[in-house]
């Protein structure tokens, strides 16, 4: 395992135990060369997880390009790292078909930030649903108000003042 500090191929395991409950082997390494310590997950690998996309073509899912887009969404909130690794890491787990839409994808992932934190949501959603006009963003952030079960709901103005004043 080459080490992702200094890219030494020599590197030694210190620890390892299961994770997960079981479905991956954590390994706590060290490098040999410059004695920093990382950690690495062994997971079986079974038939890989096809992406369907809409024009047509289909790739492996990578959780990685997942986890990518998810770091973007939930910048600078209070989200843990793990949360976000833990779903993107267990998507496949959750999938039991061996392939899905990438609208499937987002809509999974819309459902998992809708939980999580509103404004990732809707970060997330802005990209995902490639809003046309600023009035069908608003709409949506009074539909998630409304589904959070807010009394009062911002007018035009109100939101134009606010991101006056922000800026």
């Amino acid at each position: 395992m080459k080490c992702p500090f200094c890219s030494s191929d020599d590197t030694r395991v210190v620890n390892s135990r299961p994770s997960d409950e079981g479905a991956a082997i954590r390994r706590r390494r060290e490098c040999n060369a410059c004695h920093r310590r990382f950690t690495t997950y062994e997971r079986a690998q079974f038939e890989a997880l096809m992406v369907r996309k809409r024009s047509g073509r289909r790739e492996v899912f990578d959780p990685d390009k997942l986890l990518a887009k998810l770091s973007i969404a939930c910048n600078k909130r209070p989200i843990s790292d793990k949360q976000l690794r833990a779903f993107a890491y267990g998507f496949e787990d959750d999938v039991s078909l061996p392939e899905i839409s990438s609208e499937e994808i987002g809509r999974r992932t819309l459902a998992f930030l809708k939980r999580l934190d509103d404004v990732a949501y809707i970060r997330f959603l802005s990209v995902y649903r490639d809003f046309d006009s600023v009035d069908r963003f608003i709409e949506e952030i009074r539909q998630l108000g409304g589904d959070r079960g807010t009394a009062t709901q911002p007018t035009l103005d109100e939101l134009a003042e606010e991101s006056e004043r922000s800026r």
